[in-house]
């Protein structure tokens, strides 16, 4: 299943390359809108790096289908009759959700990152190399395209039978602190707005 997926993402890498340029731009876009200057590389091989990194990051979301359907395939041999019905729903909804979250990420939260973080910069003069740029855009949309996944996991899980909605309810408050504290730690910034 694993091998699958690296090679579903290598065929979408191939494919995304030849428009690295252009996915960049696209990338970009929130940087610029929110007063950003030119990025800059501080390394030779920087763009080179670059354009290979935004075309495995389009590649993974292009490849999601591939991949989810390989996390269906791992999961489907210790599941009921029954619940192997769900593999449409969970491939198609998972996937739906990831590149939800990942759009998300892209057109809502990392705008208000990079406005936020330039608006404190003000006073310096800007230099915004592409590593740390692509780093911290990269972090925000797989991490959130993962927390959108959240609602079908626990979906799954009920209708497999190993949460019920009392239990969550009973420990809300538990699950809100504890998710606060992990996303203290995969936040790619210290600042509170990232994490919240």
């Amino acid at each position: 299943r694993i091998m699958v997926s690296v090679v579903a993402v290598f065929v979408a890498f191939l494919g995304c390359w030849f428009y690295a340029r252009d996915i960049l731009a696209w990338l970009e876009r929130p940087f610029r809108e929110a007063g950003g200057e030119q990025l800059a590389f501080t390394t030779l091989e920087g763009p080179f790096m670059l354009y290979i990194k935004v075309a495995v990051l389009a590649g993974i979301f292009a490849a999601s289908p591939v991949i989810l359907l390989q996390v269906w395939l791992f999961i489907r041999p210790g599941l009921y009759a029954r619940e192997r019905r769900l593999a449409l729903p969970f491939i198609v909804f998972t996937t739906l959700f990831f590149l939800a979250g990942g759009y998300f990420g892209y057109r809502i939260a990392f705008p208000l990152v990079v406005r936020f973080l330039l608006s404190v910069g003000q006073d310096f003069k800007q230099v915004v190399t592409i590593q740390t740029y692509f780093s911290m855009m990269s972090k925000i949309l797989l991490g959130l395209g993962l927390v959108f996944e959240l609602p079908m996991m626990m979906v799954f899980l009920a209708r497999l039978g190993l949460v019920r909605a009392k239990t969550l309810l009973r420990w809300f408050r538990w699950a809100v602190l504890a998710i606060f504290c992990v996303a203290a730690v995969i936040t790619p910034t210290p600042d509170i707005a990232t994490q919240t």
